[in-house]
């Protein structure tokens, strides 16, 4: 039998404001972040005959930050082509996703529904004294299964993002809530 259940997620957005450059705080989360050739990675990945071997290949190919790129999207190229998109064209607008497939497995083994949180995203907006970071917390997302094992992988995955992301943006550790 078919059915639809609707779930509300509190989720716990981290907002960065500074007055660093766009280009120097993407390239900071660059500097954390690793852009393998995913396809190749991937490729590995399944070609894998064991865990360790798994896990090696991640490690050898994830950021200080534990994270690799799997996808940019470039959204400002949509704003740039819509009339209806004033003051906002000219401005940089990018999303990251990025992620690491053990630690993505390591939450998905506890609670399937974390595949819908990792990888994952870090939005970048050029404002106009800087550029603005939003990250959503993955352990907020995943607070309501009451998972033990997975909630701790979510905060050591949210911890090291953001830290990359008070690095990058010049906020102190000690400013965050």
């Amino acid at each position: 039998m078919a059915s639809e259940q609707v779930l509300d997620v509190v989720v716990r957005r981290h907002v960065f404001d500074s007055d660093w450059p766009f280009q120097a705080v993407l390239d900071g989360i660059f500097g954390g972040i690793t852009r393998p050739d995913i396809g190749a990675l991937l490729g590995k990945l399944a070609a894998s005959t064991s865990y360790e071997q798994f896990s090696s290949l991640v490690r050898q190919a994830r950021g200080s930050a534990g994270l690799m790129l799997f996808l940019q999207l470039d959204l400002d190229v949509a704003l740039a082509l819509d009339p209806q998109a004033k003051g906002q064209t000219g401005r940089r607008l990018v999303r990251l996703i990025a992620g690491n497939p053990v630690t993505m497995e390591q939450m998905t083994r506890h609670v399937p529904d974390a595949g819908s949180y990792a990888p994952v995203t870090i939005l970048l907006q050029q404002t106009p004294g800087g550029t603005r970071v939003a990250y959503d917390s993955v352990a907020s997302a995943l607070a309501r299964y009451h998972d033990a094992a997975a909630s701790q992988v979510a905060r050591r995955l949210d911890a090291e993002v953001l830290g990359l992301l008070r690095q990058v943006t010049g906020v102190p550790a000690s400013a965050s809530p």
